[in-house]
């Protein structure tokens, strides 16, 4: 599944910013799945599935992102025996469980976007659409949430350069993502502010166009009212 993510242990400055790359989109977009999963749980009438969204939620939000990813290797990997397919290869597993561990973390506060992107939506909209006859299912995929996605495209452009930000916990599992490489780099070399100011520079790249671009959708998609 994941073949094309062959560089995980590339030592040189491209190869870990390309790693810290492939790290931010597939959390993304695993994030974005299940946060609007939850999203759909938490505004559901049935009080099981609202139970389990606002409590996910809450308790995730309030677990630090470093005890969620180290415990996707420590209890996940080695006392459960979760191996993500790569089982032999410690660099992919390592990779593949951070990616598990950013997508549970981002998606509480994916969640928590797209739902207040919900409470925009006048409840009239869904009353009509009740009223003609559509499940709670159609409500939210057809009335719903194409207007809660058009009007959270800022508050999820936040999250995302967060996301983008958060990639250098992956370290701690020993991830070969920039944040592994400076440390590396600033043990090995007497360049410190140097060395800082480039990975620096590096994420300014990184996330300076993205919340340009999404701050530019946002207000060209926003739902006029």
């Amino acid at each position: 599944m994941f073949d094309f993510l062959s560089d995980y242990d590339d030592p040189t400055l491209l190869g870990a910013f390309w790693v810290t790359v492939q790290l931010t989109v597939l959390s993304a977009i695993g994030s974005l799945i299940w946060g609007t999963m939850l999203a759909a749980m938490r505004v559901s009438p049935v009080p099981l599935m609202r139970g389990f969204g606002t409590a996910y939620v809450n308790i995730v939000r309030n677990i630090p992102l470093t005890v969620i990813i180290v415990f996707t290797s420590l209890g996940l990997a080695n006392i459960f025996g979760v191996t993500m397919g790569a089982p032999d290869d410690f660099e992919a597993k390592a990779f593949r469980l951070a990616v598990l561990g950013l997508v549970a973390y981002t998606a509480a506060f994916v969640c928590e976007a797209i739902r207040s992107g919900i409470n925009t939506v006048p409840v009239g909209q869904a009353e009509a659409a009740r009223a003609i006859g559509l499940s709670f299912s159609q409500i939210l995929r057809l009335v719903v949430l194409p207007q809660a996605f058009r009007s959270v495209i800022g508050p999820l452009a936040n999250v995302l350069i967060a996301l983008t930000k958060n990639t250098t916990v992956a370290a701690a599992i020993g991830v070969a993502e920039a944040a592994l490489l400076m440390k590396e780099m600033i043990e090995n070399e007497a360049q410190t502010l140097l060395i800082g100011a480039i990975f620096a520079f590096g994420f300014v790249v990184l996330t300076l166009p993205t919340g340009l671009l999404l701050g530019w959708l946002s207000k060209r998609l926003a739902v006029k009212r």
